[in-house]
């Protein structure tokens, strides 16, 4: 309970900043959703001239890229900014303000504050996602839609490891700020079918680096229903992939040396 009300504190804050920028605020609201009308632009140009692709149709496609918008959305807007800022933190010593608090210092770097922008275009990804559910005649039951929301619980968690993996680099060099960058681009990886992908970059975008999986999995649950084995692997690695991130971020805490030195 004192960590839920450490989030809630951090939450408020980050809202009345927000409120206090408002421009700020509609400005990059309006610039992710242009971003996302772009990208479903996109699809509807591409199936104006093929009827499948990678054994796709065009809603099905639809939904996987609502899909991969959705954890890129949440991801966005609970984590991206804190965990970018890390690496700043570690090399400026301003991460010692973070060990000073009363708590896990993972959990309060990474919960410092929200992007509401963010979150706020989540609502407009699973409006796509339930638009292209209605066109494709999808009734998925209670039991679908669990799963659904599990697996988005586990890409998030993926992409969250990963980002912790790359922002803890930093206490070993001076470069993880650029590394949690350049991994922003691996999300564009989560909006292509599995099917799509052949030979190595089946083995470094599926298998290595699961930036495919994480929207494929959920997508094809609300397609073709709930997959026992497929739900399992997906949460074994998304535990696999928080285990190896907190061991990195605590071997990296080790070698801190603080704003004193």
């Amino acid at each position: 309970m004192s960590y839920l009300r450490i989030w809630l504190a951090s939450a408020r804050y980050s809202i009345v900043r927000t409120l206090m920028f408002r421009f700020d605020f509609f400005l990059w609201a309006m610039v992710e959703l242009f971003w996302m009308s772009v990208n479903l632009l996109l699809v509807t140009v591409i199936y104006d001239h093929t009827a499948s692709v990678a054994g796709w149709s065009k809603y099905e496609m639809i939904l996987l890229v609502g899909t991969a918008m959705l954890i890129q959305r949440y991801v966005m807007g609970f984590f991206w900014s804190n965990l970018f800022e890390m690496s700043r933190n570690i090399r400026s010593g301003t991460f010692d303000f973070f060990l000073a608090q009363p708590g896990n210092p993972l959990f309060m770097v990474a919960t410092r504050k929200l992007d509401p922008d963010g979150l706020c275009n989540s609502f407009v990804a699973l409006g796509v996602v339930i638009y292209a559910a209605h066109r494709l005649g999808l009734h998925p039951g209670a039991a679908d839609l669990a799963a659904y929301g599990l697996m988005i619980l586990c890409g998030i968690i993926i992409h969250f490891s990963v980002l912790v993996m790359s922002a803890s680099l930093t206490f070993w060099t001076t470069g993880g700020d650029s590394i949690v960058t350049s991994y922003f681009s691996l999300f564009e990886f989560s909006r292509l079918p599995r099917a799509a992908f052949k030979g190595a970059a089946n083995v470094i975008f599926v298998w290595l680096l699961p930036v495919v999986v994480v929207s494929n999995a959920p997508a094809s649950t609300l397609l073709h229903g709930f997959q026992p084995s497929y739900a399992v692997w997906l949460f074994a690695v998304a535990l696999a992939w928080l285990a190896v991130a907190i061991f990195v971020f605590n071997r990296g805490l080790r070698r801190y040396a603080s704003a004193s030195s």
